[in-house]
């Protein structure tokens, strides 16, 4: 058997919804308490955050998929895609996806047809576990060897920091 892995991101948002659902549900003709409707709180996209928390999940993912010789799809909106090409390192990120790599990113949008809107794929793009360390700006890999990290603990260990029993 064979798999892909494919994660699907949501944009996160800043500052709270609740006032505009209650104007909303007060313009529907629902009855809300006045201080709900007259709340001056607003609501935005965190699209910093987002791009963040992805990218860096990736960095951590990605190499695991690497390992075991298998592909993860990140899938995205296109704004977001966009956002992150201009916030971040993705120059080197070829145009079009490569299927040798094991990361892929497709952007999807929102499109007019006949009667309603369709999602449609506007960009693929493909990398591997070094291209998503240089999105982040990372010099170097995530991969730490167990015997270097004692090494550095050890080095920090001294009489007056070792517990005695």
């Amino acid at each position: 058997m064979d798999f892909v892995g494919i994660e699907f991101q949501t944009l996160d948002t800043t500052g709270t919804v609740w006032p505009e659902r209650q104007r909303f549900l007060a313009l529907a003709g629902v009855k809300v308490p006045k201080k709900d409707v007259e709340n001056p709180k607003t609501f935005g996209m965190n699209w910093k955050m987002t791009a963040k928390t992805i990218l860096v999940q990736l960095h951590h993912k990605i190499e695991t998929f690497e390992h075991i010789h298998k592909h993860l799809v990140l899938v995205v909106q296109d704004r977001l895609l966009e956002y992150m090409r201009r916030e971040f390192s993705f120059k080197h990120l070829e145009s079009t996806a490569r299927l040798g790599d094991p990361m892929h990113i497709h952007g999807y949008g929102l499109a007019p047809d006949d009667i309603d809107l369709c999602l449609v794929l506007r960009e693929r793009v493909s990398t591997d576990a070094a291209g998503i360390a240089t999105c982040l700006g990372l010099q170097a890999s995530a991969n730490v060897e167990l015997e270097m990290i004692i090494k550095v603990l050890e080095s920090k260990i001294s009489d007056k920091t070792l517990m005695r029993l």
